[in-house]
C-alpha cells in the first residue's frame, strides 16, 4: 500500500514544475536583475510548493489552510513579476503565467475542500 505524502498532490507537482520553469525564465534576465527581479521571482516560486508541503505536514486543518493561502499569495506575486518580465524585457512568460493560473486554481480548490472539512 502506498504512503500518502504531499509529493502525491498534483498541485505540489505542478508547483514544482512552476519553480523549474521560473528558474529558466530568470536566466534570460540581465545580470543587473540578479539581486532584484531574479532573486524575488525565484523566492516566490520556491515559496509555492514549499508552503503547500509545509501545510500538508501541519497537525491541524487551520494551519494547512493558512499555509496554502500563503502559497496563493506567492503565486499572485510571481504572476506580477512574470508580467514585468514581459513588459520590461519582452520575455515570453505565457507558459509560466499559465502554470500560475493552473496552480492557483488547484490551491484554491484545496482550500475550499479543507474548509468544508472543518
Amino acid at each position: 500500500m502506498a504512503t500518502y505524502t504531499y509529493q502525491n498532490l498534483i498541485v505540489w507537482q505542478k508547483a514544482m514544475e512552476l519553480v523549474e520553469s521560473t528558474y529558466k525564465i530568470t536566466k534570460k534576465l540581465p545580470k543587473e536583475e540578479t539581486y532584484g527581479l531574479i532573486s524575488q521571482m525565484r523566492r516566490c516560486a520556491v515559496s509555492v510548493p514549499s508552503n503547500i508541503a509545509e501545510g500538508q505536514k501541519r497537525l491541524n486543518l487551520q494551519e494547512t489552510i493558512q499555509c496554502t493561502g500563503i502559497a496563493l499569495g506567492s503565486i499572485a506575486e510571481l504572476e506580477t513579476q512574470l508580467l514585468l518580465c514581459l513588459r520590461i524585457y519582452n520575455i515570453n512568460t505565457s507558459k509560466e503565467l499559465g502554470l500560475c493560473v493552473e496552480v492557483g486554481k488547484m490551491a484554491a480548490i484545496l482550500v475550499r475542500k479543507l474548509r468544508s472539512e472543518i
